[in-house]
C-alpha cells in the first residue's frame, strides 16, 4: 500500500499538523516539529504533545508514515567546530522532539564541506554526527535524504549514502529518503522507462532498498544533471507524469511516506488523489 501526503504546516502548534493532512485525505505527512529557520526555539509543551500523539491516532497515522524535517540551518559535516557543535546540539533536539512526540524518523539534509575540507573528511562527519544522536536517543531513526548536489552540498550520489551509512554503528537507526527532483538533477535519469530502471537497481546494489524509509514526489524545473534544486508539481516539470506513474506502481515503493515537497499547495489534494489513483488504478 501507498502512503501520500504532503509536507504539511505546524504553525500554532505541531499538534494542528495531522489535522491540516487528514483536511487533505492524506495517508502520510512531513512536517517540522520546530521553526526551520532558526536555531532556537521553545519546548514543546506537554499539552501540544498529547493533542499530537491523539490526533495522529484518531486520523489514523502510524509513525512509520510521518517523516518530520530537521532545520535547514544545520550543517552535519560543518568544516569549523563552532558550526559542526552548533549543528550537532541542534540536530540532538530535532531527534529529541521526535521522540518526544513518539515518531520513529526524522529526515536530514547530509551537510556540506563549504569548499573547506574534502569530501570524505565531510562525510566522515557527517557519519560521526548522526552516531552522536543516536547515542543520547532511542527509537529513532536518522535518514538521509539525498542531494541535488548544489554548491557544495554532499549526499547527491548514492555512492555518497552509503558511505555515511557505513559509518554509522547502528544500521537499524539509519536510512535514505529519496527525492525525486533531487535525483534526477544530480543526474539520475527517473524521465525515461530504462532511466528510471537502472537508477533504482543501482540504488539497490549501491544502498540497498531495506533502507530506503521515504521519498519526496517532486517535479523539477531544472533539467538532468543540473545540480540545482528547484520543485516543481507533479507532472508540470521536466520529469513529467511518467516517472511517478511507475513509482506508485511499484511495490518497492509500498509501506513508507511518499511525501510532496511541491511549491502550489492549492495542487496537494488533487496530486494526493492523482497519485492514488495510479497506484490503485
Amino acid at each position: 500500500m501507498k502512503f501520500i501526503g504532503p509536507h504539511v504546516s505546524a504553525a500554532g502548534g505541531v499538534e494542528n499538523a495531522p489535522v491540516a493532512a487528514n483536511a487533505l485525505k492524506a495517508t502520510a505527512f512531513a512536517l517540522f516539529t520546530k521553526n526551520q529557520r532558526q536555531w532556537n526555539a521553545p519546548s514543546l509543551s506537554k499539552a501540544g504533545i498529547e493533542l499530537f500523539k491523539q490526533r495522529c491516532s484518531e486520523y489514523g497515522y502510524a509513525s512509520e508514515h510521518i517523516l518530520p524535517h530537521d532545520s535547514y540551518l544545520i550543517n552535519l559535516g560543518h568544516p569549523e567546530k563552532e558550526g559542526l557543535e552548533k549543528s550537532r546540539a541542534a540536530f540532538l533536539d530535532e531527534m529529541q522532539r521526535c521522540e518526544q512526540l513518539g515518531l520513529s524518523l526524522l529526515n536530514f539534509h547530509p551537510g556540506s564541506s563549504l569548499k573547506q575540507i574534502s569530501d570524505e573528511e565531510c562525510l566522515s562527519r557527517i557519519a560521526e554526527s548522526v552516531n552522536i544522536a543516536l547515542a543520547k536517543t532511542a527509537g529513532v531513526c536518522a535518514v538521509i535524504e539525498n542531494t541535488a548536489g548544489q554548491g557544495s552540498n554532499l549526499g547527491y550520489s548514492f555512492e555518497q549514502l552509503a558511505y555515511i551509512i557505513d559509518k554509522v554503528e547502528d544500521k537499524g537507526r539509519v536510512g535514505v529518503c529519496l527525492d525525486t527532483c533531487h535525483a534526477f538533477t544530480a543526474g539520475y535519469d527517473l524521465s525515461s522507462e530504462a532511466g528510471f530502471s537502472e537508477t533504482f537497481e543501482h540504488f539497490d546494489n549501491v544502498v540497498g532498498f531495506r533502507y530506503l524509509r521515504g521519498m519526496h514526489l517532486n517535479d523539477s524545473k531544472k533539467g538532468l544533471g543540473a545540480h540545482v534544486d528547484r520543485h516543481e508539481n507533479i507532472g508540470l516539470g521536466v520529469l513529467g507524469k511518467e516517472p511517478f506513474q511507475r513509482i506508485m506502481r511499484d511495490s518497492r515503493f509500498d509501506g513508507i511516506p511518499l511525501i510532496l515537497e511541491t511549491p502550489d499547495e492549492t495542487r496537494w489534494a488533487g496530486e494526493i488523489e492523482l497519485l492514488t489513483r495510479w497506484a490503485t488504478g
